[in-house]
């Protein structure tokens, strides 16, 4: 389930992609990130989540595991595979098939942490940040904190798409697809937590 988890994230990430509808908030903060810092997507990824490794190693280790590392070394490169993937078969997607992909990534995505947070391996840097404050500082129901960081990860990525490359980097980054994830990740992730992921490892 964390191994799945981690590659079903990184297929959803490629389907926001070749969607352009914008990407979920965290990748939404990696586009901004990568408008002013110019390396390639899969290596700037492991940068990124290795600073956000540290904070987890820090505040509360409990959420380290196979799948935090599955995530910061694989995550990256299965996107660019997708993204490679979908361009070849859908060189200029239509508008139908661009609304599915936004469709399937955003369920993809919310699956596929539920699926590595039941399964109690480990968590992404990045998600840990949301369950840290909420179970391990006592702070809030998590999917209120995803929400507050989710936005916060917009605003910054938003800043440094115009920061990189002026207010036309936005429009790849930023869109509808990154407003629907940023206000109904978190409540979802819990939704299939609640009704899916958690039966299944009791199962």
């Amino acid at each position: 389930m964390s191994i799945g988890g981690v590659l079903l994230c990184g297929i959803s990430v490629g389907m926001f992609k070749t969607a352009a509808f914008g990407v979920d908030p965290f990748q939404a903060l990696m586009s901004g990130i990568q408008a002013v810092v110019p390396i390639r997507f899969g290596t700037l990824y492991m940068l990124v989540n290795a600073c956000l490794l540290l904070f987890a190693l820090f505040m509360d280790r409990n959420y380290i595991g196979i799948a935090t590392l599955c995530n910061l070394t694989l995550l990256g490169y299965v996107t660019e595979g997708t993204q490679f993937l979908l361009n070849s078969v859908f060189p200029q997607p239509l508008l139908a098939v661009r609304i599915l992909l936004l469709a399937a990534g955003i369920i993809f995505n919310c699956l596929a942490a539920a699926f590595y947070f039941s399964a109690d391996l480990g968590v992404s840097t990045y998600d840990a940040i949301s369950l840290i404050v909420t179970y391990g500082w006592k702070v809030g129901q998590f999917k209120y904190n995803r929400i507050i960081s989710d936005i916060c990860c917009v605003v910054l990525g938003a800043g440094l798409c115009i920061a990189g490359s002026g207010l036309a980097g936005i429009g790849s980054a930023v869109g509808i697809g990154t407003v629907i994830t940023m206000f109904f990740m978190g409540p979802l992730i819990e939704w299939f937590r609640v009704h899916m992921t958690d039966r299944m490892v009791r199962a």
